[in-house]
């Protein structure tokens, strides 16, 4: 337990249980500072409380094995060490603690947040507690919600104590109600165009199944046509024989209503170029990101969405991958704003940030059997076709996110699952 109203919060939690019959004990970190009316109301249910250093200067005496050893054989450890306004990682006396609850044999509830976690970032700097259930009040926290911190709280329990909230929030998330409304949804007179026609500018002698599955999640996506420029025409058309092909540049493709560039095209610099000078709106992934200029991606007037893994974001900000990894927030951030450009950061947490700033959106469908080859190749073409259909980016990123997020927890079922399994379960989704 802390000093401050987090601590607070879990002396009061240790007074019910106390009241209800359990033993209690309390391990304070500064019992000086200790919230006085928290303390007061454990000690009249019957609780104790002790230092963490295993003294008695706060009412109570630790036997065996010290305080480590009173967490470790705990039923429920309460973590109230530090709250919102923790920066920086825990103090070195208090990480024991956070160690000794991970070796609990009880669960662990998490006041607020877990201690030890950014709630404004997501960051996890050294030991933090890791917790079984968080009970946060007023509002979700970033730090909820973002790898890392995200693997740190567990299951998260809302509870509105009547907190005055922000009118603009940090982060939002699309629930399947806003997908519903955003989703386009063709009607009687529509016709391919008012549909929306993606170009596919993807794939390499290489790399042929990226143009083939970009090419599916475009068409699962709804699109009203497809056209494909480049080298893996025949993979194509074999499997989607609709698919409109054309060997030259994507100049001659014919009329498109937004581009996807960059799924398996190797070092197929020029057509990148060539699309990024479109004037329509357009997906850049995989090697695309590599290959495209940031002046001609920054000079771009029409929405340019970038769909960036961990990777290959820290590649374009020039830094380490696990830099991206620790702070996903201040990355996806930090590259809308370099490029000018809609970026969705792939992952475990996948955000979407915009360049003129506002609310991030993190995606909260997926499974953790999405992380296999193509899958990124499928999200790019659903993606796309939702571009080509007139979503701005930011929404376009989301609801395809949203989308093939969902697809792959419903194909997968708790198992493995394939690129291609993704891309036929969108219209499920």
């Amino acid at each position: 337990v802390g000093s401050g109203d987090n601590g607070g919060d879990a002396l009061y939690a240790g007074a019910r249980l106390a009241r209800r019959g359990a033993g209690v004990t309390a391990v304070l970190l500064a019992p000086e500072r200790a919230h006085a009316g928290g303390l007061a109301a454990l000690r009249r249910a019957g609780g104790r409380a002790v230092g963490a250093g295993g003294g008695t200067g706060a009412g109570g005496a630790v036997g065996g094995g010290g305080v480590e050893e009173l967490v470790e054989r705990a039923d429920l450890v309460v973590d109230g060490i530090v709250g919102i306004g923790g920066k920086g990682g825990l103090r070195p006396d208090a990480v024991p603690l956070a160690a000794a609850a991970e070796r609990s044999r009880g669960a662990v509830v998490a006041v607020d947040l877990p201690s030890g976690v950014d709630a404004d970032t997501g960051e996890v700097r050294g030991t933090a507690v890791r917790a079984d259930l968080t009970v946060t009040f007023g509002t979700h926290k970033p730090g909820l919600l973002i790898d890392p911190a995200r693997e740190y709280a567990g299951s998260v329990r809302l509870v509105d104590i009547g907190l005055a909230l922000p009118a603009e929030p940090e982060l939002e998330a699309l629930q399947h109600a806003d997908v519903a409304r955003l989703l386009p949804v063709p009607r009687a007179e529509s016709d391919k165009y008012r549909r929306g026609v993606v170009g596919i500018a993807a794939g390499s002698a290489r790399y042929p199944g990226a143009a083939v599955l970009a090419v599916a999640g475009a068409l699962r996506g709804g699109a009203g046509a497809v056209r494909y420029v480049g080298p893996a025409g025949n993979a194509v058309i074999a499997r989607f024989p609709e698919t409109l092909v054309s060997d030259q540049g994507p100049k001659h493709a014919g009329r498109v209503q937004a581009w996807v560039v960059g799924p398996g095209a190797g070092d197929d610099a020029a057509t990148v170029a060539e699309v990024l000078a479109a004037d329509v709106p357009v997906l850049i992934d995989a090697d695309g990101l590599r290959l495209a200029d940031a002046s001609a991606v920054r000079a771009r007037r029409a929405p340019t969405l970038m769909t960036p893994h961990a990777g290959e974001a820290a590649a374009l900000l020039g830094v380490d991958r696990g830099e991206v990894e620790g702070a996903r927030l201040a990355a996806v951030r930090e590259l809308a704003g370099r490029y000018g450009a809609t970026v969705l950061l792939k992952g475990s947490t996948t955000l979407v940030a915009d360049s003129g700033g506002g609310a991030v959106r993190v995606n909260p469908t997926g499974t953790s059997w999405l992380a296999t080859a193509g899958s990124g190749d499928v999200l790019s073409g659903l993606a796309g076709s939702l571009l080509a259909a007139g979503l701005s980016a930011v929404d376009a990123g989301s609801v395809g996110a949203y989308l093939h997020g969902l697809a792959g927890r419903l194909a997968a079922g708790g198992a493995p699952v394939g690129a291609h399994d993704v891309a036929e379960g969108v219209p499920e989704a």
